[in-house]
C-alpha cells in the first residue's frame, strides 16, 4: 500500500473487532515507526504507554464520560501518548517563538502510528476526550496526558466511509 491509498483508506474506526488481538510483530512494527517521527531538534517530547488486556479496557472507561467512546472498550490496545519535557534546544526555540513544538510533534508520532497502522490492515481512533488523572493513575504517568489511539482490527461489516473535506481550494493558497 502506498501513501495515496493509506490516506484514502485510512479512518476513525468505531466499529472493532473485540475478539481479535493484535499480533505482536505488527504492533512492534507500529513502535519502530512511531519511534523513527520527526520531531523538533529531534528531542521526541513525549511516551508511549501501551495498553492491553485489563489495562486497555481500564483506559477505555477513561475515555468514556457523558457517552463519548463506547466504542473504544472493544479495542484491545490502547496507546497513550503522554507529554514529556522539551530538549534544552527545543524549549528556547519554543519559549523564542513561542510555538509549542512538543504539541505538533506528539501530532506527527500520532500520524506515523495511524499510518503504519492502517499500512498493516490495523483500524485505529485517535481520542482527545478522556479523563487525564485516571489515565495517568492506570499508566503510572507523572505528566499530562495528550491523546490516547485505539488500536485494532475492524469488523468485517466496517465500510470505508467517504472523506467529507473541504475543497483543496478552501485549504490552499499559492502565494
Amino acid at each position: 500500500m502506498d501513501f495515496s491509498q493509506i490516506a484514502l483508506n485510512r479512518q476513525s474506526c468505531r466499529n472493532f473487532d473485540s475478539t481479535r488481538m493484535v499480533e505482536k510483530e505488527k504492533l512492534s512494527k507500529i513502535l519502530e515507526t512511531a519511534r523513527l517521527s520527526p520531531s523538533a531538534c529531534n528531542g521526541q517530547p513525549y511516551h508511549l504507554s501501551v495498553c492491553t488486556g485489563e489495562n486497555a479496557q481500564k483506559v477505555a472507561k477513561a475515555t468514556q464520560s457523558m457517552g463519548m467512546n463506547r466504542f473504544a472498550t472493544d479495542a484491545p490496545v490502547m496507546i497513550v501518548i503522554s507529554e514529556k519535557p522539551y530538549v534544552r534546544s527545543a524549549a528556547a526555540g519554543a519559549k523564542l517563538k513561542k510555538n509549542d513544538y512538543r504539541s505538533i510533534d506528539i501530532g506527527i508520532v500520532c500520524s506515523y502510528i495511524t499510518c503504519m497502522a492502517t499500512e498493516l490492515g490495523l483500524s485505529s481512533c485517535i481520542l482527545g476526550w478522556f479523563d487525564d488523572q485516571k489515565i495517568r493513575d492506570i499508566c503510572r504517568l507523572d505528566s499530562p496526558v495528550r491523546l490516547v489511539i485505539a488500536l485494532g482490527y475492524c469488523k468485517d461489516d466496517d465500510k470505508l466511509r467517504d472523506k467529507k473535506r473541504k475543497d483543496l481550494d478552501e485549504l490552499v493558497s499559492y502565494v
